[in-house]
This record gives C-alpha cells, sequence and structure tokens, in this order.
C-alpha cells in the first residue's frame, strides 16, 4: 500500500518528467492563446490536459504515447477553435460568449444583472477595484466572456468604439441614461 518498488517510482519520475517537457512544448507550438485567459473552451481543455497528464504519470495502464497523442490532440483541436474564432464570420460568437453590458452611464442594468447572475455587490466591487467612489463616475461595466467585469470610467469612453461591439450599449446613449 505505501510502497511497491523502486521501478513504479522510477517510472513516475521519468515519465513525469518527460510528459512535463512534452507539455511544455506543446504549448509553446500551440501559441500564445492557449495560454491566454480562459474561455469556457479554454477551460475544458486545461482541465482536460491536466487529467491527461497525471494519467500518463501516475497509471500504468496509459502508454506514455498514448497519452502524448492526446495531449498533442486537445492543442490541435484548440488551435482549430482559435482559427474558427478569429477568421470565420460569427466564429467567435459560436465559440465565446458575448460580452454583457451590466452598468450604462452609471446605471445598474437589474434586468441584465439577473440575466448574468451578477449581484450589486459584485459590480461595486469592481467598480471599488478600478478606482472609482461610485457609480456616478463610470461610463460603463461589462461582464467580459472571459468572467471578469471591465470598468470604464465616464471621463474614459472617449468615442465608445471599444463599446460598440456590446449589445445594448449603442441603443443606450448618454442622454437615455441620464
Amino acid at each position: 500500500m505505501w510502497f511497491d518498488s523502486w521501478s513504479a517510482v522510477l517510472r513516475i519520475v521519468l515519465v513525469g518528467a518527460a510528459s512535463y517537457v512534452a507539455l511544455v512544448v506543446l504549448l509553446r507550438l500551440g501559441g500564445k492563446r492557449i495560454l491566454a485567459k480562459l474561455s469556457a473552451f479554454d477551460l475544458v481543455v486545461t482541465v482536460a490536459l491536466g487529467s491527461m497528464l497525471a494519467s500518463a504519470v501516475l497509471s500504468k495502464d496509459v502508454r506514455y504515447v498514448d497519452a502524448l497523442t492526446g495531449m498533442a490532440l486537445l492543442i490541435l483541436a484548440q488551435l482549430l477553435v482559435t482559427l474558427v474564432s478569429s477568421r470565420l464570420p460569427g466564429g467567435r460568437s459560436f465559440v465565446n460568449a458575448e460580452p454583457s453590458l451590466v452598468v450604462a452611464h452609471g446605471r445598474l442594468l437589474e434586468d441584465q444583472l439577473s440575466r448574468v447572475r451578477l449581484t450589486h455587490d459584485e459590480v461595486m466591487q469592481a467598480v471599488r477595484s478600478s478606482g472609482h467612489g461610485g457609480l456616478d463616475a463610470v461610463g460603463a461595466v461589462v461582464l467580459e466572456p472571459d468572467g471578469t467585469l471591465s470598468v470604464v470610467g465616464r471621463s474614459s469612453l472617449g468615442d465608445g468604439r471599444a463599446l460598440a461591439v456590446v449589445p445594448r450599449w449603442s441603443a443606450l446613449t448618454s442622454d437615455d441614461a441620464e
């Protein structure tokens, strides 16, 4: 139960080291996008890679080449999804969630908060973290596809092009909200 043999320990050390090196090489070949903030698909790939790595290291029934092939397949799938999301019309919205506007021109959009399952306190925490003392100084708060809250101050709105892709933003002009 506590110890079977030194050969089992040696196998874990050798396969673990080889798997680690192979995973680092695969991630580097996959590009920076694989290591960026996680979308839902990225999270699935990351968890699956970790599971394959653990299986390769700890299970005698999983051959190293099988685990390596599985990891390479996941990296390839990630690259294909990235290509689809960046090059095909509508590909990004198919793969990633769209951003959600939860504050516009200092006003909480209660219907949006409930739709995206955010609380008033979570939004206020993001506002404080961005250096604002209240909603009156906030032009917009957006729940991004990766789950982060982006806070844009009123003085930083500029021409609003960064917010143009956020649903409902163009419908809510400064005059409508105030």
